[in-house]
């Protein structure tokens, strides 16, 4: 109980780990689907990082998505640089599982990302997505242009009537400017494309916002 408790409690900075000076991903690393370095972003392509819990589903969403150019799993929201995904599972970085996610504007738009976000995961679970617990499962929506910030806290906000109309709490997403991003392993990029029966599931509520 003890050691549950401590993992969906945020590390204070001065208490987390030291990390290091070096990505864990080497670069470049290709990406399994669209042929191109997990660390590029396509000419013309905006970037928004999405946190819905283990980052292996929430990355096959998104490359499977319309619009969406390129994809990446990492950590971000925290304060050890370049962890290994050993320190993030240890709640001693204060980083979650997230996806940097690339899409072409004039295809898709965040609206349309973000009912994805909000309409595959709890965002009312807090620490935690289902049985998987810890601060590494908590639900975030970090942006990159002040636009992208109106929207989603706008769009956060609408899905929050409709989670109260169907008997949820508040929504518990962390809404904000994106801080650093660090790339996960690569074998955590793509992974159920490498690993198809890899265990990661969705927990979608069935909440829907048009």
């Amino acid at each position: 109980m003890f050691f549950s408790k401590m993992k969906s409690t945020l590390v204070e900075p001065e208490q987390a780990l030291r990390g290091r000076g070096r990505s864990v991903l080497a670069e470049p690393t290709f990406h399994e689907i669209f042929g191109i370095p997990v660390q590029q972003v396509p000419a013309g392509s905006e970037v928004v990082y999405l946190a819905l819990g283990c980052f292996w589903g929430a990355e096959k969403l998104y490359w499977q998505a319309p619009g969406v150019t390129n994809t990446a799993a990492g950590y971000q929201g925290g304060y050890t640089p370049n962890p290994s995904y050993e320190e993030v599972c240890s709640a001693r970085t204060g980083h979650t599982e997230i996806v940097k996610v690339s899409y072409d504007p004039t295809k898709t738009t965040l609206e349309d990302l973000l009912r994805i976000f909000f309409e595959n995961h709890d965002p009312t679970q807090g620490m935690r997505q289902g049985n998987d617990v810890g601060t590494q499962y908590r639900s975030a929506v970090y942006t990159t242009t002040p636009e992208q910030l109106a929207t989603a806290e706008r769009v956060r906000d609408e899905y929050q009537v409709q989670y109260t109309r169907s008997g949820y709490g508040r929504i518990t997403t962390e809404v904000k400017p994106a801080p650093e991003f660090f790339y996960a392993e690569d074998y955590h990029q793509q992974y159920l494309d490498k690993n198809p029966n890899g265990y990661c599931p969705v927990h979608a509520t069935g909440v829907t916002c048009n």
